[in-house]
């Protein structure tokens, strides 16, 4: 994953009433932190901060930062939005080693079609829609593909079954179901009367 640039000024004020001014005038407040260095309070570009989380890469993307006449490999992490208007309000970036694995969730994207299961009148039940994996800076991927095609009502694709790019792993419990072959809703809301029928005759 290439390197995308973002200026940061340091030696912006600390409290609420000075992160208010700052967004008036298209500032967003943030820290910088990791790797043992004192945390330093910046400010970037609202403008420039939408570009870089606007790319594939969202969050995960790398981040070359410059501060004055240093720059620091950095990912942005906590990122803090309006409530209301969902705009962001803050971020912290945390400093990187280009050699040291991070984590990152990885957003999980379904390919493919899923034949037997549309024939059959059921429903791709998407059920794990990111993925943490651990990986250098360069190699975290924008997305995991998950291939569908395959998939067959009642059946699933469990995370032990996807195929991560090389030098990318994850601690996710390989069983965890990443999408379901649901059945028709109309037998599955059958099934479900079923057993709850099934259910109060027991206790009756």
């Amino acid at each position: 994953m290439a390197e995308i640039t973002l200026r940061a000024t340091a030696g912006r004020g600390i409290g609420s009433s000075e992160a208010r001014r700052l967004r008036r005038e298209g500032q967003i407040p943030a820290v910088v932190y990791g790797h043992g260095m004192e945390a330093i309070a910046v400010a970037v570009s609202k403008r420039d901060l939408r570009t870089v989380l606007g790319t594939d890469a969202g969050s995960n993307a790398v981040l070359s930062l410059h501060i004055g006449g240093d720059r620091y490999l950095a990912l942005a992490r906590e990122i803090q939005r309006h409530p209301v208007r969902g705009t962001v309000v803050h971020v912290d970036f945390q400093v990187v080693d280009p050699d040291e694995a991070v984590s990152a969730d990885v957003p999980v994207v379904l390919v493919g079609e899923a034949t037997a299961v549309a024939h059959g009148d059921g429903i791709v039940d998407q059920q794990l829609f990111t993925l943490t994996v651990q990986a250098t800076p360069s190699r975290i991927p924008s997305s995991i593909e998950v291939d569908v095609s395959g998939l067959t009502i009642g059946g699933a694709v469990r995370v032990a079954e996807v195929v991560l790019p090389p030098g990318v792993t994850t601690d996710v419990d390989p069983e965890t179901t990443v999408v379901h072959g649901a059945p028709p809703r109309v037998q599955a809301r059958a099934e479900g009367a079923a057993e709850g029928a099934e259910a109060a005759a027991a206790e009756g």
